[in-house]
């Protein structure tokens, strides 16, 4: 098995599974990635998707000793095109997506990183955009990256290839926060706590709007927002937040207070 599936109290759990082999990238890996992701969307249960990886490593980026086996060739015809559905279901996915990244992430496993909504990094974890050391460039990632990224810290990451800690891409944009190795797990709960009590089609919206906003003309996106903000204020789901924000009480959808 190489990505692991676990769904429990609201909260779908995917996790590259192959220690072993630092996570890579392998089509295996990246067709269940697609389809687990499927899943998670399809599940009324589940309110937010968490991804790590197992072992010392997030994900160590495309699988190199597959490629060398199949051909170059062969490889560039599948892997880039995978990684592209991979990402793709993640930015387009309706549940907010959080990285918790422990270990040593490489290549296209900053992709993950940076496809995600949130991430959250062990202060051990180190980050490099090794492609150039290989010979390749990290083009496919580089859609989701730059869009985090600050434009000096991205030239410097995608050109040098150097590794770095988690601070450094903190400060670069990438991630919203580096915790204690201890903590990890208690920083990625208390993200994911949070956007549980949010109502799930309003969080489905903002991603949305997160994504489109910044692309579109002013006057267009002032037309679609205003649009999207009139729909939403006329849905069953704002009746119902906006009622227990009246009555002080907590909306539907929100897990009770513990």
């Amino acid at each position: 098995m190489t990505v692991r599936y676990e769904v429990g109290d609201g909260i779908a759990t995917i996790t590259l599974a192959s220690p072993e082999t630092r996570n890579v990238l392998t089509p295996a890996t990246m067709a269940a990635l697609v389809e687990h992701l499927a899943a998670a969307a399809d599940d009324e249960s589940v309110r937010a998707v968490v991804l790590t990886g197992e072992g010392n490593t997030f994900c160590a980026g495309a699988d190199l000793a597959g490629a060398a086996s199949a051909g170059s060739a062969s490889f560039a015809d599948t892997g880039p095109s995978a990684l592209v559905r991979v990402l793709e279901a993640m930015l387009d996915h309706p549940k907010p997506i959080v990285a918790r990244v422990q270990g040593h992430v490489a290549g296209g496993g900053n992709g993950l990183v940076a496809a995600a909504d949130l991430a959250v990094a062990a202060e051990s974890a180190r980050f490099a955009f090794s492609e150039v050391r290989v010979g390749v460039a990290p083009a496919v990632i580089s859609v989701v990256c730059l869009a985090k990224l600050h434009p000096a810290a991205a030239r410097e990451l995608l050109l040098t290839g150097e590794r770095v800690s988690a601070q450094r891409v903190l400060d670069a944009g990438m991630i919203n926060a580096v915790v204690p190795d201890e903590g990890l797990d208690a920083a990625v709960r208390g993200y994911v706590d949070a956007l549980r009590l949010a109502g799930p089609e309003a969080v489905a919206s903002t991603k949305q709007l997160l994504r489109r906003v910044p692309t579109l003309p002013r006057d267009d996106a002032f037309a679609w927002t205003a649009e999207l903000s009139a729909s939403l204020f006329s849905s069953a789901e704002a009746r119902e937040g906006m009622t227990a924000f009246l009555e002080r009480r907590r909306p539907a959808w929100a897990p009770p207070e513990s």
